[in-house]
């Protein structure tokens, strides 16, 4: 409750007070974002420009999935975040430490998987994840080594040689080797690609359970499902530019379209020119019309649709409606920038 001193002396007393009730305060919404980049570019020496003025927040705690196809700039970007490549102009902080002045405090905050299945072939599942713990600078801990491996059900094959596991026990080395050390941030770089669909969920279980814990994860992906699975927010990079950052949700809403679709009672060889008003296609061998509406607004449009289609004559045996997916959007926004 907050409490204010009211001047209301003409109609009450003098020692009157108003309680106004305010809303709870969103803790997050108040904390600095874990991640800032801030008009970061990037130009190789043959002149290629990879990244052109990118700011972004990612925010603490959240899941955050950077789209684009190949060659956008997306492993460009995390490369820079993580320190491995130097951004020809702009700034990165991570968690209030400056990725190029404060090295080792930034990187010390991040686990990065690859897309690359980078691992020493002839060493142990126990050995490599201990080993990474220790580039970081960080103290032997069994039980913490323990818990990742078990959390990554690795625990069984801890004993056994990379180069005897599958490529999805691999790829689950690669992320028990990125959290070894404890990490805030965990940046996955396709990380079920070229597992099959059953591991690929079992991953997506494993991403929200460490968002759970509190690890912020950054991922790139092509398969626009795990982004729409997964993610809290998405980026969408094309040409080296960040194009669109948006709530998945509010992005789906704002620039996905809707579809109604009726079935017709009988086949018509073309729309009637007195339904020319309506976004109306033909569809299905002539069996079925379709409608398209914005997602944003309100569905005005369906009453007069609807007394126009009586008017023409044609009856409808069926109706169902029909949202934008992810990928929908994706290919659009895309399409849109070329």
């Amino acid at each position: 409750m907050v409490r204010a001193a009211a001047s209301l002396a003409s109609w009450t007393s003098p020692r009157a007070t108003l309680y106004v009730r305010l809303p709870p305060l969103d803790p997050a919404a108040s904390m600095p974002p874990i991640v800032s980049v801030s008009n970061v570019s990037k130009t190789y020496a043959s002149g290629f420009c990879a990244l052109k003025s990118i700011n972004l927040e990612i925010r603490r705690g959240e899941i955050f999935a950077l789209l684009g196809p190949n060659g956008a700039g997306k492993t460009t970007l995390i490369s820079i975040i993580c320190g491995i490549v130097n951004a020809s102009k702009g700034a990165v902080v991570v968690d209030g430490h400056d990725i190029v002045r404060d090295y080792r405090q930034a990187r010390s905050m991040i686990g990065l998987v690859p897309q690359e299945l980078t691992t020493d072939a002839f060493e142990s599942v126990w050995g490599t994840v201990s080993f990474s713990r220790g580039l970081f600078g960080r103290k032997a801990d069994p039980k913490h080594i323990e818990r990742v491996l078990r959390d990554m059900s690795l625990w069984e094959k801890r004993d056994s040689k990379i180069l005897t596991l599958s490529g999805g026990m691999k790829r689950r080395v690669l992320i028990a080797k990125a959290l070894s050390h404890e990490p805030k941030i965990l940046f996955l770089d396709e990380p079920t690609a070229g597992v099959d669909v059953e591991l690929r969920r079992d991953m997506w279980r494993v991403v929200r359970e460490l968002r759970d814990s509190g690890v912020t994860i950054i991922l790139t992906t092509h398969y626009i499902d795990e982004a729409e699975e997964l993610a809290d927010r998405i980026g969408v990079m094309n040409n080296g530019e960040l194009i669109l950052v948006d709530d998945k949700a509010s992005l789906m809403h704002k620039l996905g379209k809707k579809q109604l679709l009726l079935r017709l009672a009988a086949p018509v060889d073309r729309i009637p020119e007195s339904l020319n008003g309506f976004a109306l296609e033909l569809g299905r061998d002539g069996s079925e019309l379709v409608y398209t509406y914005e997602g944003t607004g309100e569905e005005t449009g369906m009453r007069p649709l609807f007394q126009a289609l009586e008017a023409a004559g044609l009856a409808f045996s069926d109706l169902k409606t029909k949202e934008s997916s992810l990928e929908e959007i994706f290919v659009d926004l895309v399409r849109g920038q070329a």
